[in-house]
């Protein structure tokens, strides 16, 4: 056997346990192929790590064992190859062959084909323990700028053979061209990870192109860039070769896909911010013309390398870290949920920390100008700047998170970051990395991302912490005290001035919540430990004018102010609240109360579910001596918990898919409490009817446990009862349907009456049978009758989302048939698409679907893609049930699996729900009307483009504007316009 062979130098693998399906999985396919083909695999299972490895990929990863069956002689090629030199060869001559295409189908053909080999290749020696994960992404860079090469020679050869430009020489057409593709990111330091986009930036130089003299450089450049874009995304019956992300350009939502050189250098001089200064360490000129791209990369050099460690060069470093500090639990790093790109102590801390002093020290330091974290964090330690611990220790956790990265995108081809959510599915994750338990990967795990989260709390050891001893001033001098002024900018504060003149105020006392001597002494005494907190706010500037309105707004203080000074690290969470959510901020000034949950341990850990949720509320409730007491505590805690719940959004420590489902968990232990309280007191008034039984159906956000902060209650009230003994049997005796009338009406008010503590929620009964016409309880007979007679397709569209959560378990099962009964009955696909489309074109006239942050309602936004959900379930429910579940993200997921939707569009629907929902999230907690980007504050920006996951609210509104486009295309592709179109 060739010792060089890949199979022969694999050296670890998964651990498979006795349970496992994979040997039969395997074995089936085996099975299935020619028997030659069977025993040269055979043959090499003989050896345990490739018998580990093919059966690990059989049990935990669908993709690669997609790849595996979808050719045989494939597997069998790479098996025996000695894969560096047949990577190389395979990069070659896809090259080549690209260069010699017929056409661009056969290019696109080519490159999938590559991409899936190398794919393949890469990850056998991933998990096989073959090459280094530096090595990996090497490859894996590798890849991805020989797809962008060829592609663009491709496109560029077709338009000099148009005549619309020259070449010099006509292999490399870039060459001269003034065409300029930079890639970003860790495209750009070589980096790339298993299920990567690919950034790129693309330039253009007008006075140096080599286009023929009638043609406008910039619309040809802006086709070309769309062309390469969808040569390497668009998918195929081949897959893709890579998602391209153009977005890191200068202000992508109002410029094109390619820029003048001229407009990028007057952006990044006039306009250009940090989070630019350190994209641009690791640019580099992938393709296109580079004798042109270095030019540009010098020209940029001074926007990224500053002569001097001036206050600004310090200021855009803390502008720097305080949008990193997202509050992600600063005492707790979990396992199950853990990101491990942005999660504490994750992949982004290491590469914050480099590029922070490379930004520092790299304008006088030449040296410190490298593109890979690991070779930063090298020339820091020898430069001094850290030591070789840290080095070490930076470097190790660095390459373990990677490895752990690569393999949770290895099993779906998704870039994905975070671990799975319980432990069970941990567990497996533990076994495909090769660990034989959680427990063992975990302490693996911990002990990394620990020791980064240490490396990287020390990254500034002169930056005010709160731990060292304030120094002595007169915060109450005011601005015409220039030590006072010092202190200030030195802590970050752009207007100091401002400040001062606030803090002036704040030590005179006169405000409501201070009017008690006690209280006003112990806020004089914080004062300094406050504005040393508000300074580690993301603006601090903002966060003191958000705490002074607060303050002039708080009707009693002294509690809330020992908190904030027996807790200090709460403060900048405080100001974030202040500043970026004037609703919770409200919330806070009249019920200050509702701050104790932020230091109670529990608050940076998981989410509690149902069970601790109704466990909490039980306690809160168990001494009410009133039904006014009981409404009043019902009120407290579901503002806490919204409020806590906000928080964790706000924190960036909770997905809006876990809020979403902890506002619904909140929600619905509250109304089944409520059911039952209203129920038993309705009972002490009028009795109850023999045989009787209510159920609440929950409908809407709460039905899909898709809910905001702001969500009201679609709600349903069900009962049923003995028809010969109609009566009840209390003193005040009440007929039938009038009981239940009643009681419901009763269910209302205690949600929507007003008390000293507000609203609980407020309800919408609207989707019950016949709507507002019809009475506000349905016997289950009658609703039964409807939904089979009566009901419009909307109103079908609606109950694919019904969710019984509050009734017996007998009267739960009868409804729940009832519903299933309906929604898997056959349907006509074209009647029904027709349906759908003409209820969101009414829609779309009512409220209209032009403004891009109306997310719900904006053509191609949240609406869409609900729909899309509930048509893919009416259509198709009857033969295949399994499509059915209340949450839209679960149907896609069916859809998928079932075939009845292609895996790009699903793909497409699935990223764009969850960055509606996150978007969502934010906007019904932090704004009240419309959301308007112009007036809006920028610590509600910098909050939303965290939640989208882009550097900045430029590039979020250009994420946003193709998201929508891409939905719609989908939603026309299927259901179609509506009976107009």
């Amino acid at each position: 056997m060739n010792s060089s062979a890949l199979a022969a130098r694999f050296v670890s693998g998964p651990c498979i346990t006795a349970s496992s399906n994979a040997e039969q999985r395997l074995g089936d396919w085996l099975a299935e192929l020619e028997p030659q083909q069977s025993a040269e695999i055979g043959a090499w299972l003989e050896r345990p790590p490739a018998r580990a490895i093919l059966l690990g990929i059989a049990e935990f990863s669908p993709y690669l064992f997609d790849l595996i069956r979808a050719d045989a002689a494939r597997l069998i090629r790479l098996l025996a190859c000695d894969p560096e030199p047949h990577l190389a060869t395979l990069i070659e001559n896809t090259s080549r062959d690209v260069l010699t295409a017929a056409g661009e189908a056969d290019v696109m053909h080519l490159l999938r084909r590559m991409k899936s080999e190398a794919a393949l290749l890469i990850a056998l020696c991933d998990i096989g323990g073959v090459w280094p994960v530096m090595r990996v992404t090497a490859a894996l860079t590798d890849l991805a700028v020989t797809s962008v090469q060829a592609g663009l020679r491709f496109l560029l050869r077709q338009e000099v053979a148009r005549g619309r430009m020259t070449a010099v020489n006509h292999d490399r057409p870039e060459e001269g061209s003034g065409l300029i593709v930079l890639a970003m990111g860790k495209m750009g330091a070589g980096e790339l990870n298993y299920s990567s986009d690919i950034d790129l930036i693309v330039f253009f130089d007008p006075a140096a192109t080599s286009l023929a003299a009638d043609i406008e450089p910039a619309p040809f450049f802006v086709r070309v860039t769309q062309a390469l874009a969808r040569l390497l995304q668009q998918r195929s019956g081949d897959g893709y070769v890579f998602r391209v992300d153009l977005r890191l350009r200068p202000d992508p939502a109002s410029t094109q896909v390619a820029i003048s050189t001229e407009a990028a250098l007057h952006y990044y001089e006039r306009e250009g911010r940090t989070w630019e200064r350190a994209a641009m360490i690791k640019a580099h000129v992938c393709a296109g013309d580079a004798r042109a791209g270095e030019a540009l990369i010098a020209e940029l050099a001074p926007f990224v390398w500053r002569k001097h460690l001036d206050f600004a060069a310090l200021a855009d470093v803390h502008d720097m870290k305080r949008q990193m500090q997202t509050y992600r639990g600063q005492s707790e790093i979990a396992v199950e949920g853990h990101n491990v790109k942005v999660g504490r102590g994750g992949i982004r801390e290491i590469e914050f920390f480099a590029q922070t002093q490379q930004l520092i020290a790299g304008g006088r330091h030449p040296q410190l100008r490298v593109r890979p974290t690991l070779h930063a964090l090298q020339v820091l330690a020898t430069s001094n700047w850290i030591t070789f611990q840290a080095f070490d220790e930076l470097t190790a956790a660095y390459e373990f998170l990677r490895r752990v990265e690569h393999r949770l995108q290895m099993i779906a081809d998704e870039q994905t970051h975070a671990l799975p959510e319980d432990a069970e599915a941990v567990e497996r994750f533990a076994n495909f990395f090769g660990y034989e338990s959680r427990a063992a990967f975990a302490k693996d795990l911990l002990g990394h991302l620990n020791i980064v989260q240490g490396h990287y709390g020390k990254l500034f050891e002169g930056d005010p912490t709160g731990t060292v001893k304030l120094p002595q001033l007169n915060y109450a001098a005011g601005p015409e005290d220039a030590r006072l002024l010092d202190h200030l900018a030195t802590l970050g504060f752009k207007k100091p001035v401002a400040v001062a003149g606030t803090l002036q105020l704040w030590m005179q006392g006169n405000y409501r919540a201070l009017r008690n001597e006690a209280t006003k002494a112990a806020f004089i005494e914080f004062v300094p430990g406050l504005i040393d907190g508000l300074a580690h706010a993301e603006d601090p500037d903002d966060a003191v004018t958000a705490f002074d309105r607060f303050l002039g707004a708080l009707q009693r203080g002294g509690r809330l102010i020992s908190l904030l000074r027996e807790n200090r690290e709460l403060v900048a969470l405080v100001a974030l609240i202040l500043g970026a959510a004037p609703r919770l901020g409200d919330m806070l000034a009249r019920q200050p109360q509702i701050m104790d949950g932020l230091i109670d341990p529990r608050f940076f850990g998981a989410m509690p579910d149902q069970k601790e949720l109704s466990a909490r509320l039980a306690v809160t409730l168990k001494d009410a001596d009133s039904y006014e007491d009981f409404l009043d505590r019902l009120r407290l805690f579901g503002q806490e918990s919204l409020f806590l719940i906000g928080t964790r959004i706000l924190s960036g420590t909770v997905s809006a898919q876990q809020a979403s489902v902890a506002f619904a968990d909140v929600a619905e232990g509250i109304v089944h409490t409520v059911h039952g309280l209203v129920r038993d007191q309705f009972a002490s008034q009028y009795g109850r009817i023999k045989g009787q039984e209510t159920a609440i159906l929950a409908m809407g956000r709460l039905g899909s446990r898709e809910m905001t902060a702001s969500s009201d209650l679609d709600l349903i009230l069900l009962y049923d009862f003995d028809t010969d003994n109609p009566d009840s049997d209390g003193e005040r005796s009440l007929h039938g349907a009038q009981y239940f009338a009643r009681l419901t009406q009763r269910l209302i008010s205690a949600f929507t009456t007003r008390t000293n503590y507000g609203v609980l929620y407020d309800v919408d009964m609207r989707l019950r049978p016949s709507g507002r016409a019809g009475p506000l309880a349905s016997r289950i007979d009658s609703f039964a009758d409807y939904q089979e007679r009566e009901a419009w397709t909307w109103e079908h569209m609606a109950l694919t989302r019904a969710r019984v959560i509050s009734a017996s378990p007998a009267f739960r099962a009868k409804i729940e048939g009832i519903i299933r009964s309906v929604l898997t009955r056959p349907r006509d696909a074209a009647s029904t698409a027709g349906d759908v489309a003409d209820m969101r074109r009414a829609i779309a006239l009512e409220k209209g679907e032009d403004d891009i942050w109306g997310l719900k309602l904006a053509a191609g936004g949240l609406v869409d893609i609900d729909f899309i959900a509930q048509y893919l379930q009416l259509v198709h429910a009857s033969e295949k049930p399994e499509i059915l579940s209340v949450s839209t993200l679960q149907v896609l997921d069916n859809a998928a699996r079932l075939g009845a939707l292609p895996q790009s569009d699903v793909e497409i629907l699935r990223q764009a729900a969850r960055l509606y929902h996150d978007l969502t999230q934010i906007l019904r907690l932090c704004v009240t009307g419309k959301f308007n980007p112009e007036t809006s504050g920028d610590n509600l920006l910098h909050v939303m483009a965290r939640a989208g996951d882009t550097p900045d609210f430029s590039t979020l509104e250009a994420r946003v504007r193709e998201t929508q486009a891409d939905v719609r295309r989908v939603f026309l592709g299927l259901v179609g316009g509506g009976s107009s179109a």
